[in-house]
């Protein structure tokens, strides 16, 4: 039986006696005999809270603008809800004796428990308990690598599944570790990556295995695969159902700090490109035995690493032989054209045509390029634009495939965006036949 850390956030018991609790203590927090409380300061509460609710959408999506996409009424709505029963708790102090002053911030609480989980509802955010208190069951790099081990040779034309033989003791799960990724080339300062070697990584003769590079959205960090992706027991699943063989997963950062926006490009705010085309390469070549063909590397990301992981894939065709776009958009932006060439490129729209992938695809042909693009079929924003970019690439000459998936633009579509494409990446890399 799963443990209180392993109970599911977004359905079965843990939502619906949260969703119990809320709304007991907002009908608490909501009702009291006082007339004074019916036509002053209920009505002063809610007041307060739908413009406060208002200043968080004009500051999120007009001022600050930290996502690709506005908030939507929903996440406004439990945001509302939440302000509310912290008006209310504040207000009626003034009605309650000390003594039951802590029922209402208790209240309060319950009320705020209930709404935060109804936001992390529908962003999908934190599946479980053991996922919202970050990642966990990591190995240093140094423990999880051990030393250098004969090769597994894999005839031309084969794959390696096709001569991999699982020793009797090999683990049953693979590990993730912890590590910083330098910039040596490009200086960009990037946070700390994550890396996750299957169970054959650890045998020995050790098989070559394919390398995905995975990317976060933004705002976010690389351990969002780790926690809201659950990238471990993706690939420990996939593992078990093929001999411990699955791809080694760098998870590595594109950004340089949550809320940073480089646009996956050498710019003046970092030399993203170069970090993921050159560092990261380089970086797994000294620390890890893996393969080397372009034709076993892909990289991947969503939202905003879903762009850079198209961006990349067109502008170091040699590095990357297959991507998957999840979510991404069908430009690099950070906000609208003008904003982005004026404030990324200084005003170049030269410079920009030249790294954007719908210009470098009209231009150039990758017929040795395999990709996928994901797209949820409720997001507004980016399921067109992925039809738009997919149509661009085939005309590019690149294999490639677009899968809808139910959501929006949330992990209720990155997650099995990923998860559903894990076979498809296996195969294009040879690691599968």
């Amino acid at each position: 039986m799963a443990g209180p850390l392993d109970w599911s956030l977004v359905d079965g018991p843990l939502p619906v006696v949260l969703r119990v609790l809320g709304l007991l203590s907002l009908a608490f927090l909501l009702i009291t005999r006082d007339r004074r409380w019916w036509t002053r300061w209920l009505p002063a509460a809610l007041v307060a809270a739908a413009l406060l609710t208002y200043l968080v959408k004009v500051i999120v999506n007009d001022w600050w603008q930290p996502f690709p996409d506005e908030l939507p009424f929903e996440v406004l709505f439990w945001i509302g809800i939440l302000l509310l029963g912290l008006l209310l708790a504040a207000f009626k102090m003034r009605f309650l004796r000390w003594r039951s002053r802590p029922a209402a911030l208790f209240a309060a609480l319950f009320v705020s428990l209930y709404a935060m989980n109804q936001v992390n509802i529908y962003f999908d955010n934190y599946p479980t308990v053991r996922t919202l208190l970050g990642p966990q069951d990591t190995v240093s790099l140094k423990d999880a690598t051990g030393t250098t081990q004969p090769v597994l040779e894999v005839p031309e034309g084969k794959t390696v599944a096709d001569v991999w033989k699982p020793p009797k003791d090999l683990p049953a799960k693979g590990t993730l570790s912890q590590t910083p990724i330098p910039g040596v080339k490009s200086g960009f300062k990037a946070q700390t990556a994550y890396v996750y070697l299957p169970p054959a990584y650890h045998a020995s003769p050790r098989p070559l295995l394919p390398v995905l590079v995975l990317m976060p959205g933004q705002p976010g960090a690389p351990e969002n695969w780790v926690t809201s992706g659950q990238l471990p027991m993706m690939m420990d699943e996939f593992a078990a159902q093929h001999g411990g063989l699955a791809p080694i997963v760098v998870v590595a950062d594109p950004l340089g700090s949550p809320f940073n926006n480089p646009l996956c490009v050498d710019g003046k705010l970092g030399k993203v490109q170069t970090y993921l085309s050159e560092d990261v390469p380089d970086w797994v070549a000294t620390h890890l035995q893996a393969a080397k063909d372009r034709k076993q590397w892909a990289i991947s990301g969503l939202s905003n690493g879903g762009t850079c992981s198209l961006q990349i894939a067109v502008n170091a065709p040699r590095r990357y032989g297959a991507f998957i776009d999840i979510s991404g958009e069908d430009e690099p932006s950070i906000g609208s054209h003008q904003q982005t060439v004026n404030t990324i490129f200084g005003g170049d729209e030269a410079a920009f045509r030249k790294v954007n992938p719908m210009d470098v695809m009209a231009r150039q042909k990758f017929p040795d390029t395999a990709g996928v693009f994901v797209a949820g079929t409720g997001d507004a924003t980016f399921g067109p634009q992925a039809k738009v970019v997919y149509d661009a690439a085939r005309k590019a000459g690149m294999q490639v495939q677009l899968m809808e998936l139910p959501g929006g633009h949330t992990w209720q579509v990155w997650r099995p965006g990923l998860e559903k494409n894990i076979p498809w990446l296996a195969k294009q890399t040879r690691l599968i036949p």
